[in-house]
């Protein structure tokens, strides 16, 4: 029987908003993937499975053995790994035996987990963290290392439940593969809140969170966006006959009130010629326009049930949800010197020669500590090289991983303006408006907004700004996005006219993105090759 389950779980903030509605559900052995959009209450459900938090209403049952491997992983870079694992003391009094010590205390320690720090190490390697690392601090390790270990330590403990919120993110293709291959091969029951395409290829089953509402999804991925496209195409049609029958019952309620005026001049007429006394011909046109008006009711009714029908259906087709946003002024002349590395060696100890001339779209590539994020610094002037020559001669636009640009306090508005501070109040919401934010929705502070509303907020500041962005860079622009935003970003990237740097993981994305050429900084140093477009 699962383990882990839901029973009418209803889960409100203090401040009334809701996050989960009466959800009944178990959480089978195998491996579970969570998605849903931005501020959906993807993690909020995490935190109330591990017990962070207490449901509003129902209940959530619980193995005592459960893992939480989250998002924003804090760990003390004093600590070395093999405390991380909770191997520190069996380690040592490993050592402490294998020096010939037959201290009793010591054989308590190790208890039955001779083979602790074994299975520690063959964790590790499948992970592809090197030989040593249980002696290394955390505060030597990569990003990416970290988030290793971290994912290490929860398997290492091989717990009933084990729960992870977005574990691939920063995470090269290759470091990715392999703790996709540990979480499918895992026994026990495993929940994974995740946008990575490629891990949720792999599961088991999708559970979907929306409107506060759970539902399941058997199958992997594509299974998922087939069900959800033949969905679409339902409430598509619903859409097309609710905007048939709204505009059939305006016709007729048109028609009637036409053939209404044109009957009574004409029995008015006929009455007139007839000679009929005047209180008759007042009693007949009274009945008349009684009759009529109970008539005009009725096709009155119609159309507002056909209206009602209309405006459900179009909020279940979520109409217009696209970003389309003219952008002439990020457009590159193809000759145009954009940026230039000139023999110039990062502090990674790459040496790097390059350039960007005109709308080149370029992809830079390599494994987590690589200096992918040293060589943008560099670029960017944040960051001084060894020796050489780096610089930007156009305007430029960062787009960061964590989306920081942003003034928490200020409205979105507010935030666009200081970025275009000569744009008019008008051209600041006409610009918004492309980016979803219509009416007083950008009126709304910064800090306030959801996770996909966060994005297109930052994402419209740095494309909005003035002088407008000739060169973007966006780094790791995936992370943590939804389907949608996701969308929302390729949508703005085909309107771009700039040149274009992108680092990323997600193959699929820098596919789409379409880039001419690929940056790669790796073992062997930097290299610079042509991509081809498409």
């Amino acid at each position: 029987m699962p383990s882990l389950t839901l029973s009418h779980t209803t889960f409100t903030w203090p401040d009334g908003t809701p996050c989960l509605a009466d959800a009944t559900l178990a959480f089978p052995a195998g491996l579970t993937g969570v998605v849903g959009a931005n501020g959906a209450g993807k993690s909020t459900l995490l935190r109330l499975l591990t017990g962070d938090l207490a449901p509003t209403a129902g209940t959530l049952t619980r193995p005592p053995d459960l893992a939480h491997v989250r998002q924003d992983i804090a760990l003390d870079p004093r600590a070395r790994a093999d405390a991380v694992l909770g191997l520190a003391e069996v380690r040592a009094a490993l050592r402490a035996v294998e020096s010939g010590s037959i201290d009793a205390t010591h054989y308590e320690t190790i208890g039955d987990d001779w083979d602790a720090e074994e299975r520690a190490q063959a964790t590790l390697a499948r992970l592809g963290l090197p030989p040593g690392t249980l002696d290394r601090t955390v505060g030597e390790l990569s990003g990416g290392e970290i988030t290793l270990l971290a994912i290490a330590a929860a398997l290492h403990r091989r717990p009933e439940v084990l729960l992870l919120d977005e574990p691939t993110n920063n995470l090269d293709a290759v470091a990715t593969d392999r703790v996709v291959d540990a979480l499918v091969s895992r026994r026990g029951t495993t929940v994974v809140v995740t946008h990575d395409r490629g891990l949720l290829d792999r599961v088991d089953r999708i559970v979907e969170l929306q409107a506060g509402r759970l539902r399941v999804f058997g199958g992997p991925f594509a299974q998922y966006e087939e069900t959800l496209a033949a969905e679409r195409l339902a409430v598509e049609e619903q859409l097309r006959s609710a905007r048939a029958q709204a505009s059939r019952q305006k016709r007729e309620l048109r028609e009637h009130v036409e053939g209404i005026g044109r009957r009574q001049r004409d029995g008015e007429r006929r009455a007139r010629q007839s000679g009929m006394p005047k209180v008759m011909m007042g009693a007949m046109k009274r009945a008349s326009q009684a009759s009529q008006g109970r008539i005009t009711g009725v096709h009155e009714e119609r159309l507002e049930a056909a209206q009602q029908r209309l405006e459900r259906a179009e909020v279940a087709a979520d109409r217009d949800r696209e970003i389309r946003v003219a952008l002439p002024g990020t457009a590159v002349p193809a000759r145009r010197d954009v940026a230039r590395l000139e023999s110039c060696t990062l502090r990674s100890g790459a040496t790097v020669d390059a350039s960007i001339q005109g709308p080149e779209r370029i992809v830079l590539s390599g494994p987590n500590g690589s200096g992918k994020t040293t060589l943008i610094q560099t670029l960017l002037g944040a960051v001084a090289p060894v020796s050489g020559a780096a610089g930007v001669h156009v305007p430029v636009g960062l787009l960061p991983q964590r989306l920081d640009i942003l003034d928490p306090g200020l409205s979105v508005v507010d935030n666009v303006r200081a970025a275009a501070p000569d744009a008019t109040p008008h051209e600041v919401r006409e610009g918004l408006a492309r980016f979803l934010f219509r009416g007083r929705a950008g009126d709304g502070a910064a800090g306030t907004l959801s996770g996909g509303e966060r994005f297109r907020a930052a994402l419209a500041a740095v494309l909005l700004a003035r002088p407008a962005p000739q060169l973007l860079i966006l780094d790791e622009p995936t992370n943590n996005l939804d389907f949608a935003s996701r969308a929302h970003l390729l949508d703005a990237l085909r309107d771009y006219r700039g040149a274009l740097i992108v680092v990323s993981h997600d193959a699929e994305f820098v596919a789409a993105v379409e880039p001419t050429r690929e940056w790669r900084l790796g073992p062997g140093g930097f290299s610079d090759r042509d991509r081809g477009s498409g």
